[in-house]
């Protein structure tokens, strides 16, 4: 096998970089309906703050590390966060293009809807605004004077600030920062008008700007920039195996926000002078400034007021119904009869509710174990455990607590959890539990559910996952045993045949799976692998994929996100071709599939080929047996495949081309995909 110290690989920030680019061009794009632009440029934003909040911070970790340890890496940190800072300063350019040369115009032109500054107001407005502060602004603005190595000014992570340069008559220039409540108050008011058709929107920001001579009475407002610190995020924890887990993870999340910064994003047209004494004041790096606009926390786009414009948004595409499961009032009976395969968001998510509020009301179910990753705000998942267990039934919850970002939520639910009776299982000791799997226990037969995505009916609307429902003993048998690992810790007593489990050698297995391709593909026989991810990073699983390829065998794959996997590069990869789908559903299904000497093996699975999901958690893909569903998933990644729409072309250099045809008609696979699930709905029962 090739040595994976000397293979074309992309770091994978490199990679994440070029997939958040991905997300850019969708606001880009006049093709997407106009406020669905504004959403891309929220989420675009989103992203970025998180990935400042743990990547760059790992980045920054790795660089203070001694230079022995450094020695022992296979990339240079700095090279890398040099590489990114440059990145992201040209699509921040590009960014503040397509908002102030794009957007804001077709606003204006096609919507009516203007977002005003303090100049543009007129006496009635200005009235408006000053009773907006003394009824809901005022309590909320947080003004704090800076005196340069005297007070210690923190700034919260990823809030807004103001930045203040005042003056009074015969003194030096002060400076101050306000907070900007957004946290409190929506970022975004209308501003009444006497044009009845014209819309006038001002940002918060500029609200608390026109205000500033109330804040700071006495004072001459002399300039007024824009600013934000991002902190890292991450929990540390030194010894996952010794004390109390959970009291560790909550230390952790009570100082993710005042850990060490990041990033200074700062508007760009600040004056030196006025940049170099803030940096003084709360001690900002050189390296950490980053100029962007105006305004900062661009994700708050995702709250921008749409007006009831429907025609400048997505057409509707709702749920659609199962023909299989949509009028039976016993899904267990419907379910042993056949497996059964949900699509989300094409279909509807609420069969996996009814599963377990009719598990909870079943008399014949005696027990149900599920493993929660993200739990969803308002949780129907919950609310059908508690009914269970208010039934009697014995409920078992694995809770993954070190769910980045949802350790809190899960934390809370865990306690909810407990409050009712329920057993919960905590995280085990460096490990992340990210298999999605669901055990009924019901007389004498198991029921399950293996899906790609998590248990939460929210992101169910808007991610693209595959859940299985069923009572096939070969892997019901198999998901109890995973569930005896996380409950008990107890192993498997000999090697799972059918599920592929993180932690009970889904790597080899995987491999194995590979080399039969790589065997069958030097024998001159037909040899082929089909992969959807979301990212794929693990430096041996690329290297075995080049050896593939250079044995002849033909990859395909469609990967969201992080691709270090470099394609088309000889003597490596001229066998491979990548596309990645960015559009309005985020593409979240893992699917494996293989040739197989003819008799194919297909996968669904919570794996993504990343070191940390093939060695640091506990992941499960899951066979496809049934014939009908097999030629389902199938047809999916035919359809993706063929995407000439939405699909980018992955290459070496990074340049998202995208995959067009102009002798073909148009083929954006996740609206053909709805039409494929309306299309089944009306076929016959089966």
């Amino acid at each position: 096998m090739l040595d994976t110290k000397n293979i074309p690989l992309v770091h994978r920030d490199i990679s994440w970089l070029s997939f958040n680019y991905r997300v850019l061009q969708e606001a880009k794009d006049p093709s997407v309906p106009l406020l669905e632009r504004i959403k891309f440029l929220g989420i675009y934003s989103a992203n970025l703050d998180e990935f400042y909040r743990v990547r760059v911070a790992s980045l920054k970790s790795l660089i203070q590390l001694g230079k022995k340890t450094k020695q022992q890496m296979d990339f240079s940190p700095e090279l890398v966060l040099k590489k990114v800072r440059k990145i992201v300063t040209q699509q921040q350019v590009e960014f503040g293009n397509i908002y102030k040369g794009e957007i804001i115009p077709a606003l204006q032109k096609e919507c009516n809807i203007f977002l005003l500054r303090p100049k543009e107001l007129n006496s009635y407005q200005e009235n408006f605004i000053a009773n907006f502060f003394e009824e809901q602004l005022i309590q909320h603005v947080q003004p704090i004077l800076l005196v340069k190595n005297k007070i210690r000014t923190f700034l919260q992570s990823n809030d807004l600030y103001l930045a203040v340069q005042l003056k009074t008559k015969g003194e030096n220039n002060r400076y101050a920062v306000v907070r900007i409540p957004s946290h409190k108050l929506p970022r975004f008011v209308q501003i009444p008008t006497k044009e009845t058709a014209r819309k006038e929107i001002m940002f918060l920001d500029d609200i608390v700007r026109f205000c500033l001579p109330k804040i700071f009475p006495g004072y001459q407002i002399k300039a007024t920039y824009s600013i934000k610190i991002t902190r890292d995020a991450d929990i540390y924890i030194e010894d996952e195996f010794s004390g109390d887990l959970i009291e560790k993870v909550r230390k952790g999340i009570a100082k993710r926000s005042i850990g060490r910064g990041t990033r200074f994003v700062y508007d760009r047209r600040m004056e030196p002078g006025m940049l170099g004494f803030l940096m003084a004041a709360l001690q900002i790096k050189p390296e950490d400034l980053q100029a962007q606009g105006r305004y900062h926390n661009n994700l708050d786009l995702f709250s921008f007021p749409d007006f009831g414009m429907s025609e400048h948004k997505d057409i509707k595409l709702p749920p659609l119904s199962h023909r299989n499961l949509h009028d039976q009032t016993n899904l267990f009976t419907v379910i042993k009869k056949k497996d059964r395969l949900l699509h989300f968001p094409y279909q509807k998510y609420d069969y996996v509710i009814r599963l377990l509020e009719q598990a909870a009301l079943d008399p014949k179910v005696s027990q149900i174990r599920i493993a929660q990753y993200r739990v969803a705000k308002n949780s129907q998942i919950i609310a059908a455990l508690r009914s269970a267990r208010q039934a009697g039934k014995e409920v078992m919850v694995f809770m993954e607590v070190k769910a980045r970002f949802d350790e809190e939520a899960n934390l809370y639910w865990a306690d909810q959890l407990e409050n009712w009776g329920v057993k919960v299982k905590y995280s085990l000791p460096e490990l992340k539990v990210h298999s999605k799997l669901l055990l009924i226990k019901r007389g004498k037969t198991d029921f399950a559910y293996l899906g790609t995505g998590n248990f939460n009916e929210n992101t169910s609307r808007i991610y693209s996952d595959f859940g299985l429902m069923t009572a096939d003993k070969r892997l019901t048998a198999e998901v109890a045993q995973v569930f005896d690992f996380l409950e008990f810790q107890k192993r498997p007593p000999k090697q799972l045949q059918h599920l592929l489990v993180g932690q009970f050698r889904m790597r080899r297995n995987i491999y194995k799976l590979i080399d039969k391709e790589i065997a069958a593909a030097t024998a001159g026989k037909p040899a082929s692998i089909m992969l959807k991810l979301n990212s794929i990073q693990d430096p041996r699983m690329i290297a075995r994929l080049y050896a593939a390829s250079n044995a002849g065998v033909k990859i395909k794959m469609i990967v969201r996100g992080i691709c270090s996997l470099v394609p088309n590069q000889e003597g490596y990869s001229e066998n491979i071709e990548v596309i990645s789908i960015v559009d309005r559903f985020l593409e979240h299904a893992r699917v494996y599939q293989f040739h197989n000497g003819g008799k194919e093996k297909i996968y669904l699975s919570s794996a993504d080929f990343m070191t940390r999901n093939l060695f640091y958690r506990v992941e499960c893909a899951f066979p496809i047996y049934d014939k009908v569903l097999r030629q389902e998933i199938k047809d999916f990644l035919d359809i993706q495949w063929h995407d000439n729409v939405k699909a980018r072309i992955i290459d070496a250099k990074q340049t998202n081309k995208y995959k067009t045809d102009e002798k073909s008609i148009p083929k954006r696979s996740q609206h053909l995909l709805y039409e494929y699930y309306q299309d089944q709905f009306l076929q016959k029962k089966d």
